[in-house]
């Protein structure tokens, strides 16, 4: 594996950590705190910056079904932070996150670690 195919793996890691992190702490206490934005946050820059190396170092199309299903996953994400931030921005950190954006947050981390799954397998095969 060549270098930065290394440090990009480990960038998208440190991103599913971050992801963790942030949408367990939202799904448990149904509110935007500060731990949930920073970590969401720096997931999504974390997860950006796996994905453009990622690009860089691969040899293949990046339209393959693996791309597609990443890509779509960095845009759930990323539109899961803007959503949030704009709920905690609206709403304060006391308020309680609406059901709609609660499931949301949900579906898009699954989605986002079914991604991060398939790419595993596809290096280990």
């Amino acid at each position: 594996m060549l270098p930065l195919a290394k440090i990009a793996a480990t960038v998208v890691t440190l991103a599913l950590i971050s992801y963790s992190v942030a949408i367990i702490t939202e799904q448990r206490k149904r509110k935007v705190i500060n731990l949930v934005l920073v970590f969401l946050t720096l997931g999504v820059m974390l997860d950006i910056s796996a994905t453009t190396m990622m690009i860089i170092v691969s040899e293949n199309s990046p339209f393959t079904i693996h791309g597609i299903l990443g890509y779509s996953s960095l845009t759930l994400m990323i539109i899961d932070a803007v959503l949030l931030w704009k709920f905690r921005m609206k709403n304060g950190s006391a308020e309680k996150v609406s059901r709609q954006v609660h499931l949301y947050s949900r579906i898009a981390y699954i989605w986002w670690v079914a991604a991060y799954i398939t790419g595993t397998l596809m290096v280990m095969l």
